[in-house]
């Protein structure tokens, strides 16, 4: 059957949420909406308890397939989401692809240099219709060749002689709402889409980084550094194992990464929490010699953007993490590395530099993985917080919690 009318995108990710007719409800009507299991998953964590006698989120939160489902329809398909950098849509037709959940989207700069972004979809049959990154002047269906302008138009429908009741209009693309931070390219999935509005940057940073963004500019999260490039890791843990052990103040680092701990003057981790974003920062070992190998610098600056999105400036380097759930324990962990131009040449700083990168998260990795292992065994269930310095992990607990009964 042939639709006649184009499907607003919200509508795609609202079919196990409460209708919209319905009034307004408190937090535990809502959960209800989502079923028993989820209810009682969520409800077993409480924010309001401090730090000092709180328990951590129950292993259920890492390894329910329900809580997962859940999780993407609160938190990934609402708000601002990292997905992807300018510089890989520097240019006219330049285009890359990506999966959030079960959805897949497009983000491309058109002839007159706009950003669009939109569901990778074809109208027809479904069909993906781009994949990976690269230039286009148009998107063409790999299946039955419908084609599509970069403004998502509808330009070609192959062989439809004889059908009925059909309009151009009605099989565009469906649009994504898109905007740009810094060197960081956000979509917003839930939000309506007007072709004439116009994107404003400060709504923008204020809703995704809260009073916190001058500060990121500060520390050098800026668009004047140069592209390096990308490294991707598969990991079979729950997206939040990551996440955690990124926010537990430098816990770990001690133990698990020596090579790292020695760069690093660890007595002055510190960190500092504002609305969705928690900032973790540590002096550097800087070495005097010019002739040294020196990654970190003076100083180490961490930051995490909720939901999954981390921002580390050490020396001349920023590398950013973006964490995709795949599942209820697998993730996909995006680095991107990028460097002062002044030393973008310096092909043996470079690779020293990744290779360093790389120890550290490999060993990462492996703890990750052995947590996760750890969260499914019947002997745990919960555990305890160290309030010295896991405020930032009791923090992002406590955001998702509110995410999920809203």
């Amino acid at each position: 059957m042939l639709l006649l009318k184009p499907i607003h995108p919200n509508r795609l990710f609202r079919s196990h949420t409460p209708p919209r007719e319905q009034p307004k409800k408190s937090s535990s009507y809502a959960l209800r909406t989502v079923g028993c299991g989820a209810q009682r998953l969520v409800l077993d964590f409480d924010p309001k308890i401090p730090i000092e006698k709180a328990v951590t989120p129950p292993s259920s939160w890492y390894t329910d397939p329900s809580f997962y489902s859940l999780e993407l329809q609160r938190v990934f398909y609402r708000g601002w989401q990292a997905v992807g950098y300018t510089e890989q849509i520097k240019e006219p037709h330049d285009f890359f692809t990506g999966r959030l959940g079960d959805v897949e989207f497009v983000v491309c700069r058109d002839d007159k240099g706009k950003i669009g972004a939109f569901h990778n979809v074809c109208r027809h049959h479904a069909s993906l219709l781009a994949s990976g990154s690269g230039k286009k002047s148009c998107f063409v269906c790999p299946y039955h060749g419908w084609t599509y302008g970069l403004d998502g138009a509808l330009c070609k429908a192959t062989r439809i002689t004889g059908i009925q009741n059909f309009s151009v209009n009605d099989f565009r693309l469906i649009p994504l709402k898109v905007a740009t931070w810094g060197p960081f390219v956000l979509l917003n999935i839930d939000k309506e889409v007007s072709p004439k509005q116009e994107v404003d940057n400060d709504i923008i940073a204020h809703e995704w980084l809260g009073s916190c963004s001058e500060l990121l500019c500060l520390n050098g999260a800026d668009s004047s550094l140069a592209y390096l490039c990308r490294r991707e890791y598969t990991i079979e843990c729950n997206w939040k194992v990551f996440v955690d052990n990124y926010l537990d103040g430098g816990y770990h680092v001690p133990y698990a990464h020596q090579g790292l701990a020695s760069g690093l003057k660890l007595d002055s981790y510190s960190t500092t929490i504002y609305e969705k974003v928690s900032i973790q920062s540590c002096g550097g070992c800087s070495v005097e010699s010019e002739d040294d190998f020196d990654r970190l610098g003076s100083k180490a600056f961490y930051a995490f953007i909720y939901p999954n999105f981390m921002i580390n400036r050490y020396g001349p380097w920023m590398d950013t993490n973006l964490v995709i759930p795949l599942g209820p324990r697998k993730c996909l962990v995006v680095f991107d590395y990028f460097l002062e131009a002044s030393l973008k040449d310096d092909q043996d700083f470079i690779n020293r530099s990744l290779v360093d990168s790389e120890r550290v998260q490999m060993e990462d990795i492996t703890l990750c993985e052995g947590v996760q292992r750890g969260l499914e065994s019947p002997a745990y269930c919960c555990g305890r917080y160290a309030p010295t310095v896991e405020m930032a992990m009791h923090h992002f607990h406590c955001l998702l919690y509110d995410n999920l009964v809203k």
